[in-house]
């Protein structure tokens, strides 16, 4: 992801690559792969927030990472463009707090393909006509959390869009345990971790005598830079936290 953002960055008239972050850097500097040139490259963020003053660092890393960073970077005035997943309602009342202090934006989103948005938007609309819904969502099979924050994200905003839980159908015999999947608001949810899968989401709604699925696939990760990019130009015109990419939409 952090090679893929930094290509889409260099491709963008608008924006400027000013510095990289790896926890494993090995060399001083990086090439960037536009070949004009190269940034600095440190394992130590504090160090490049200072030469380097970034209006906004993008953040696509491990929940363990994210939270240190959000403080180094509020506290220089950096605004915020979050991907990980995995972050917990405290965090991202953390990340508004801090963010407001320090007078500077943050997006966080669980998904930035734009397609993923429309996803949850248009379940979000079906959720207040259909009493039952189901999730599946598949992955490659390194992701390390399980629902996907695309999924949880999903889920609650159909909750919330229907002002109640959904109708749980029970089993008397659970056969193996889990079989039902997790469950959050009375929608399941299903987690499949493969090869061959990149990021994909179905969301299944039903009543008596007919259902209705919204589907994404994601092939590549690609798909995520028109996302990241809107992202990185509009949270320098907020303050605070932003959660989702539909809210940059407009839908």
């Amino acid at each position: 992801m952090g090679q893929q953002v930094l290509s889409a960055v260099c491709r963008d008239p608008e924006l400027k690559p000013v510095a990289a972050v790896d926890s494993g850097a090995n060399k001083d500097s990086l090439q960037l792969p536009d070949g004009s040139g190269t940034v600095p490259l440190s394992a130590d963020l504090q160090s490049l927030l200072d030469i380097s003053t970034p209006d906004v660092m993008v953040d696509f890393t491990q929940h363990a990472a994210t939270m240190p960073a959000v403080h180094l970077a509020t506290r220089h005035r950096t605004s915020l463009v979050i991907g990980t997943t995995g972050l917990s309602e405290a965090d991202l009342e953390e990340i508004d707090k801090l963010s407001r202090e320090h007078g500077v934006g943050a997006v966080v989103a669980p998904n930035f393909s734009l397609g993923a948005a429309l996803m949850i938007h248009l379940s979000k609309i079906a959720a207040r006509f259909f009493d039952y819904a189901e999730i599946i969502e598949m992955h490659r099979e390194q992701k390390i959390d399980a629902p996907s924050g695309t999924a949880i994200a999903t889920a609650r905003g159909m909750i919330e869009a229907r002002d109640g839980p959904f109708t749980y159908p029970g089993t008397q015999k659970e056969t193996l345990p889990g079989g039902r999947g997790a469950e959050l608001g009375g929608i399941a949810i299903h987690s499949m971790r493969s090869p061959g899968f990149m990021a994909h989401q179905e969301v299944i709604l039903s009543e008596m005598g007919q259902t209705l699925r919204i589907r994404h696939d994601q092939i590549d990760r690609e798909a995520f830079m028109p996302g990241v990019l809107l992202a990185v130009k509009k949270v320098m015109k907020s303050q605070g936290l932003t959660f989702g990419l539909d809210k940059l939409l407009d839908l």
